[in-house]
């Protein structure tokens, strides 16, 4: 199928890094480096005042954000370890994956750390922690990134085309709709409590976390184009299909989330403009993945635009230094936010 020459997704484990094949992943390696963050930095304890001031909704819609995080991050994780990595096949694109492991363990910690400061009770910690479990919008997320993970738990090595179609829908999935659209999602309620002046500490700490999101999806996205590069056949009119169905249902997953966050009437913030924010999402990572949005929906969350302009306005197309560390050079981002 490859000749002498290897292919990203080839079956095997090449170690050699001279002659670099894909220095655009040793790029994303040095540039995750330069965005090295610690959850000691992120001052959650002056959220505490605020916490008491949210009206029973908001309160809600609080306890069910965080349960999310609490599991989310590690179902990432989990994907990586046993899929991601299994079957990337380039030492350049290991190393960003390892950085990227490094990352979710960080953003686990911070969850961690956010649950024991915003809800002191251990019972109810256990149950935000059991969310998967016993929240039924949360469950249904996690259901649908579980099918996806066990879509290759039988498949060892990438021997056929169809191995790799899978391989493929695998990653969609979790740049796509994971990364892609429930973490924007939930992002999007973090900073609609920071537009009213609440929670800042948890903003904070989400602006790194949204900083190393972009960057696990954007090198997602370069593992998909390369593949795509190299064996143009994968990803025919009936990948394109799955993708579209792939889509629509992580929407409609992160919108029965939104029914349970907002149900209760929060002021400012409908199901019904967050329906439209997440289609709007869906539809700019079709369009990324080279296929026609699904929705054509706007967005109406002029927060996300707004809200702290220098973080957030065309987060991916600008060139960032803040928040560097030890480092000279810039992060590039390449996708409309």
């Amino acid at each position: 199928m490859t000749g002498t020459r290897t292919l990203l997704l080839d079956p095997g484990l090449d170690l050699t890094l001279r002659p670099m094949r894909y220095p655009h992943f040793y790029d994303r390696y040095r540039d995750a480096i330069k965005n090295t963050w610690t959850v000691e930095e992120v001052d959650l304890h002056s959220d505490l005042a605020d916490l008491r001031k949210l009206s029973p909704a908001e309160r809600h819609l609080v306890s069910r954000l965080v349960a999310f995080f609490a599991t989310g991050d590690t179902i990432v994780a989990n994907n990586l370890v046993l899929n991601l990595y299994t079957h990337v096949n380039a030492p350049e694109a290991r190393l960003y994956l390892s950085r990227q492991l490094f990352e979710e363990a960080v953003h686990v910690q911070f969850y961690l750390t956010l649950l024991d400061t915003y809800v002191p009770d251990d019972a109810e910690r256990h149950a935000a922690f059991a969310a998967v479990e016993n929240i039924p919008s949360i469950k249904a997320k996690a259901d649908f990134c579980f099918r996806w993970i066990d879509s290759l738990s039988d498949v060892r090595r990438l021997e056929t085309a169809e191995d790799r179609r899978a391989f493929l829908l695998n990653l969609v999935c979790f740049a796509a709709c994971i990364e892609g659209l429930f973490f924007y999602g939930a992002f999007a309620y973090v900073y609609f409590l920071r537009s009213r002046g609440l929670l800042n500490g948890l903003a904070s700490g989400t602006n790194w976390v949204f900083r190393d999101e972009s960057m696990h999806m954007a090198f997602a996205f370069d593992v998909i184009d390369t593949a795509r590069e190299e064996e143009p056949d994968l990803v025919d009119d009936a990948f394109a299909d799955d993708v579209r169905r792939m889509m629509m249902e992580a929407v409609d997953c992160e919108a029965q989330f939104a029914q349970d966050l907002l149900g209760g009437g929060v002021a400012g913030l409908s199901t019904t403009d967050m329906r439209s924010y997440l289609e709007h999402v869906a539809d700019r990572r079709l369009e990324r993945l080279g296929f026609p949005a699904a929705y054509g929906s706007r967005n109406p969350l002029a927060f996300m635009e707004l809200q702290d302009v220098q973080e957030l306005a065309n987060f991916f197309e600008r060139r960032v230094s803040a928040y560097q560390v030890g480092v000279t050079g810039a992060v590039t981002f390449d996708d409309d936010f």
